[in-house]
């Protein structure tokens, strides 16, 4: 017989599963399967720069034998033209999420979105990096913004061009939902269960993540790199389920 506290566990998991994206955050193919064999139950993966660069298509194809969804976090950042083209190649690579720099400019981003149509792939604009911080912003990128003005200005121009969603920390995720349209895609990276003294500079954890709107939000060391990894997904799906 299952325990009361056991099946709602279990339902906060299956909850927190489809607003989960577990990062691939590692160098080689054969990391990428072992982290994929040893957590089943995630649906959504990030393949980010370094493991598309050392492996390339084949993880892609690894995830879809496996029936998971993908998040390519390549952030494109170029010329239109040259932008619109990775998109067009990446897109018919059957991925469901594709990022894009928010700061590449209107051109850039319609010839970007342009070059997804017919595809199931979504891209998503990067407002502004989650290692960043405020005084980052000003003293070294001359932004006299604040980081939430800035965000939610970069999101704006994101949903102007018809991008679906948007990548930004889950500090400015209330902001940007207030501000866009309701049906705008907000994934959340930075997403901690409590705070660390690592690259990440704008944290929440699941739960604040979820309460300031966030759709889904990105985990990656603190799953991934866990003495048991079940075990703290188990814990994310605790705290996520706070709110709920």
């Amino acid at each position: 017989m299952v325990e009361p506290g056991q099946e709602a566990l279990a339902r906060a998991l299956d909850h927190l599963l489809d607003h989960l994206i577990v990062a691939l955050d590692v160098p080689s193919y054969g990391a990428a399967t072992a982290l994929v064999a040893g957590l089943p139950q995630v649906k959504w993966w990030k393949v980010g720069l370094e493991l598309y660069l050392a492996v390339g298509s084949p993880i892609l194809e690894l995830l879809h034998r496996h029936g998971k969804k993908i998040f390519l976090d390549v952030k494109l950042h170029d010329i239109p033209t040259t932008v619109a083209g990775a998109t067009r190649i990446l897109a018919q690579q059957g991925i469901d999420f594709l990022t894009v720099h928010a700061t590449g400019g209107i051109p850039m981003l319609q010839a970007a979105q342009a070059a997804t149509v017919g595809t199931p792939c979504r891209l998503l604009g990067v407002t502004l990096l989650t290692s960043l911080s405020g005084e980052e912003l000003h003293q070294h990128l001359r932004v006299g913004d604040p980081p939430l003005d800035y965000v939610q200005h970069l999101a704006r121009v994101c949903q102007q061009v018809g991008i679906p969603g948007v990548v930004c920390s889950p500090q400015e995720a209330a902001a940007v939902r207030q501000t866009c349209d309701r049906n705008l895609i907000i994934v959340t990276p930075g997403i901690r269960l409590r705070p660390g003294t690592d690259d990440q500079a704008r944290t929440c954890t699941p739960a604040q993540a979820r309460q300031q709107g966030a759709s889904f939000i990105v985990v990656g060391r603190p799953i991934t790199q866990a003495r048991d990894p079940q075990a703290a997904l188990l814990a994310f799906a605790q705290d996520w389920h706070k709110t709920g």
